[in-house]
């Protein structure tokens, strides 16, 4: 019997699948998909984001990131992260590399989907594997946690994602990120001839009728676009509880607020290795509150930050008001990054 069942090869799953190895266990993935797996996200990752990779012996290039710049129309208010930068990464540059380093490690990545799954008090049975623990990671809808009844429903508006890459100089090393009554446009540069623009909104709309919102954005974007539009939703999704006897929830599928404030990666890695630690420990039941405690910054402030852009006069206010309180900027930023 192994130790640990991934199910699910995106960016959790295999960052619990290193760090689990290099913890000196014993792991497979089973994803469906043949890697590099590409998504609708910022794609920009935080500088906390590219220190959890280092410490997993991933590097990733991509284009580096030196803060946050919030627009909205001729006002602008810019944080710089203040130490070491973020990287903007394709998504499928960053699933390569965490798939290379998987591979290093002896860490068999086998094709196939996992919905259910029985456990007993020694072990549990899923996708033709026995193993001590499983951990989901599955994604956004995962259908682990579907199975096992986690998922809450929440009754407000539903936010979604669309993403594409445009063939055009990046014009700034900062991630951009427009506002405006009905949602938000990230400008990320991924490399020195490439910028990916994803729009968040809770409006149902083709995503050039989005970007029909940011004119000062357009004019930006001359070259043509490179990929076609990507989208993800809804976002958020409220889990009951990340421990279920000997199954364990990671990344999205462990609970998701938004991608506003851009931490996705961050908190994947370092989720999958509090999950790790604790199961080296054989202290699953620990995993609950290191999520919440590895989280709770992140929550608390995305929270806020959507509290204010659902009203959109207030969301329109977002931008001044960051413009006139600057350090109170700064600190926010570099407190996520």
């Amino acid at each position: 019997m192994i130790d640990i069942i991934v199910a699910g090869g995106g960016p959790a799953g295999l960052a619990t699948a290193i760090h689990a190895a290099m913890a000196g266990m014993s792991v497979v993935v089973v994803e469906p998909r043949a890697a590099p797996v590409d998504k609708a996200c910022g794609e920009g990752l935080m500088p906390g984001g590219v220190a959890a990779l280092r410490a997993m012996g991933v590097e990733v290039g991509g284009h580096p990131l030196r803060g946050i710049d919030y627009v909205h129309a001729a006002t602008r208010a810019r944080a710089g992260f203040g130490g070491a930068p973020g990287r903007g990464v394709r998504r499928t540059e960053l699933h390569a590399a965490l798939s290379a380093r998987a591979a290093e490690l002896g860490v068999p990545v086998v094709t196939g989907r996992i919905t259910r799954a029985r456990q007993d008090a020694h072990g549990v049975e899923a996708g033709g594997w026995r193993a001590r623990w499983l951990v989901a990671a599955d994604g956004l809808h995962s259908p682990l946690r579907a199975s096992l009844r986690l998922g809450l429903r929440d009754p407000r508006p539903h936010r979604y994602g669309l993403r594409r890459h445009y063939r055009v100089a990046p014009w700034s090393d900062f991630v951009e990120v427009h506002w405006s009554g009905e949602g938000e446009a990230y400008v990320t540069p991924v490399g020195e001839d490439l910028v990916g623009v994803a729009v968040l909104s809770s409006e149902r709309r083709r995503y050039d009728e989005h970007l029909a919102a940011f004119p000062g954005l357009l004019r930006r974007l001359t070259g043509p676009a490179a990929t076609p539009v990507r989208g993800a939703g809804p976002l958020r999704q409220r889990v009951r509880s990340r421990v279920v006897g000997r199954i364990l929830l990671v990344g999205d599928a462990a609970g998701y607020t938004d991608a506003i404030t851009g931490e996705g990666i961050s908190l994947a890695a370092l989720s999958a290795r509090a999950l790790v630690g604790c199961l080296a420990a054989d202290r699953p039941q620990d995993y609950e509150r290191a999520w919440r405690r590895l989280s709770r910054t992140h929550r608390l402030l995305t929270e806020a930050l959507l509290g204010v852009a659902r009203t959109p006069r207030a969301a329109r206010l977002i931008v001044p008001a960051a413009a006139r309180l600057p350090a109170l900027f700064t600190t926010v930023v570099r407190t996520l990054a």
